[in-house]
């Protein structure tokens, strides 16, 4: 672990080019940021994880591939939420109870089947909403 320590003191008064060289050595891959703060944390974190005997986790692999696409210029994709067809949304709107029941490529409104929330919200409403977020499956509650 002192070799571990003394590289994390070195890191500091690393620049750029030198991080990247030492990322691609202990890691074998280009790194996955641009920014000298990030990337100095990032190795840290793993130099300090491999000195403890973790290796990368499934979710080490995934942000390290998101930040890669992130990089070269991609936007990177939010997941929606999925769920199993047979499921059911509820929600209460002016003193209605709704109901959507998810099938296997849309949701059933009323009888009536859409491909998309937003678009049963905006026919219970009347006006445009993001379907995830009027049946409460974002981090804003909805109105």
């Amino acid at each position: 672990m002192n070799d571990v320590s003394e590289l994390l003191t070195r890191l500091e008064a690393m620049g750029i080019d030198e991080l990247r060289a030492l990322w691609r050595e202990r890691l074998g891959n280009p790194p996955p940021v641009r920014s000298t703060v990030i990337l100095r944390r990032a190795l840290a974190e793993v130099l300090q994880l491999k000195a403890a005997g973790h290796g990368a986790t499934a979710l080490d692999r995934r942000l390290v591939s998101a930040a890669a696409r992130h990089r070269l210029g991609h936007k990177p994709k939010v997941g929606t939420a999925a769920f199993k067809p047979g499921s059911t949304l509820v929600r209460e709107w002016q003193g209605r109870r709704i109901e959507v029941e998810v099938v296997r490529d849309g949701f059933v409104w009323n009888g009536e089947k859409h491909a998309s929330l937003s678009k049963v919200a905006r026919l219970i409403t009347g006006v445009r909403w993001n379907g995830p977020r009027f049946f409460g499956l974002r981090e804003t509650e909805a109105g």
